[in-house]
């Protein structure tokens, strides 16, 4: 049975760096940083500094909007609208508006809409409403539990509102899988198209979950960069010897996928296409990666496999690395393992045997959360959108902070701190996640007609 091939027609962002993809991409690009301190926040400051990590990728809020890369909830929702959704919601339905009118797309007829679907996730969603509602209820009792609690809180609801506003009936879908829940939510609604269940479908992710209260679980999970919360613009700093945990950012991040055929014949601007999308598990531990890089690897190579092209051909990888000394080395590990070593039959067919880099220098390899942050959810979406800018662009965004490398084992070419200029014919996304689930996107930038 033959695939339908599926392209990249429109995207759309928020992100701590700013609201619109003009706006993130410049500041990337120029090596900016959109962490601040959370004890700037005015709103809980005092819980906040009861945190040992005082530092987050918020996204930028004031009343100019998405015009001056703001963040102001009147432009994408109704008042309204707005008392009834989770802020993530209201972030998602932005970058699905925006990716929208990139990819000039608006199906008028019954039967374009229902041969247009979403798939849009988040990691954890509206867990600042469940825990104020919590609140409610231990101190005032069940009357001031608010009745749109349970649909603010339903990891589905962004899905939902994009289908109501624009009438969507195609596949309606919504993935949860942790720190991969942007990158999935690409990858699954490209196999939708693939077998036929749409031409079109909106895909992404979105998360909004900084709190003391989210922090101080991940702060009492370890997982927090704690060591410059002085200087929040360097706290989240991958691969460098100095790293000690992630960042929390916010934000969202979507892509229109159309099937090939149905944008060609609508004459749509096209990004790039999708040509491989491998998936793994890690099978080890809750929260630690395999030391090995064993799960990023094989779902980078059945990305690669997919696409039917060679290791050598990889111009760039958008690395998952997080900022954590345990995820980067191992993710790293894993590039250099695939890239430089190649694998056996188990892993990828035999043919491919050979064909590898011989330099990890060779190895163009960047971390975009040194800028954003980890945006858990949302970051996969994100991080795919900022790989295919960089073909679009013909230039590689930097790991920024990244001033010395942690050991002899980190020697490829990582970007530090200032965007590199590169032809980029096929790139890389990876993500991965708690519970030790992995993805690995392959997009190529010309489409072979």
């Amino acid at each position: 049975m033959s695939r339908h091939r599926v392209v990249v027609t429109g995207i759309g962002l928020i992100t701590p760096l700013g609201v619109g993809v003009k706006r993130t991409w410049s500041r990337l690009i120029n090596g900016e940083s959109g962490i601040v301190s959370t004890l700037d926040r005015g709103i809980n400051a005092d819980k906040y500094d009861s945190i040992p990590c005082t530092v987050a990728g918020f996204v930028p809020e004031g009343p100019n909007g998405y015009a001056s890369g703001e963040w102001n909830s009147t432009e994408w929702v109704s008042a309204g609208d707005g008392r009834r959704m989770g802020r993530y919601a209201q972030y998602a339905l932005s970058v699905a508006d925006q990716a929208l009118k990139d990819a000039k797309y608006k199906p008028e007829t019954e039967f374009q809409k229902q041969r247009t679907g979403i798939c849009m996730g988040t990691g954890i969603g509206n867990i600042n409403d469940t825990y104020e509602s919590s609140l409610s209820f231990e101190n005032h009792g069940y009357k001031k539990v608010s009745p749109l609690m349970v649909p603010k809180m339903l990891l589905n609801m962004a899905v939902f509102y994009i289908s109501v506003k624009y009438g969507f009936k195609g596949p309606n879908h919504s993935v949860t899988t942790a720190c991969t829940t942007g990158l999935h939510s690409i990858g699954d609604a490209t196999r939708f198209i693939q077998f036929g269940d749409a031409d079109v479908m909106v895909a992404g992710g979105a998360e909004s979950c900084i709190s003391p209260f989210s922090l101080a679980g991940f702060a009492r999970a370890k997982s927090l960069a704690t060591n410059f919360n002085h200087e929040p613009e360097k706290a989240s700093r991958p691969f460098d010897k100095l790293r000690n945990g992630f960042v929390m950012g916010e934000g969202a991040g979507a892509v229109v996928l159309e099937e090939l055929q149905h944008a060609l014949d609508r004459g749509a601007h096209i990004y790039g296409e999708v040509v491989g999308y491998g998936l793994s598990g890690d099978a080890h531990h809750i929260t630690a990666p395999v030391p090995s890089g064993d799960g990023v690897l094989l779902s980078m190579a059945s990305a690669i496999k997919q696409a039917g092209i060679r290791p050598l051909d990889v111009d760039y990888i958008n690395a998952h690395a997080t900022s954590t000394q345990q995820g980067d080395a191992a993710e790293n590990s894993a590039i250099k393992r695939f890239f430089l070593q190649g694998v056996d039959e188990s892993v990828i067919t035999s043919a491919y045997q050979g064909l590898k880099r011989t330099l990890a220098s060779d190895i163009v390899v960047s971390s975009t959360k040194g800028a954003t942050g980890h945006l858990l959810g949302a970051a996969g979406a994100i991080e795919a959108i900022f790989a295919i800018l960089a073909m679009k662009h013909s230039i590689v965004p930097p790991t920024i902070n990244l001033h010395e490398l942690a050991d002899e084992e980190f020697t490829c070419d990582y970007v530090p701190n200032v965007a590199k200029r590169k032809q980029v014919a096929y790139a890389l996304s990876n993500s991965s996640g708690f519970g030790g689930t992995n993805a690995t996107i392959c997009f190529s930038r010309d489409v072979k007609l």
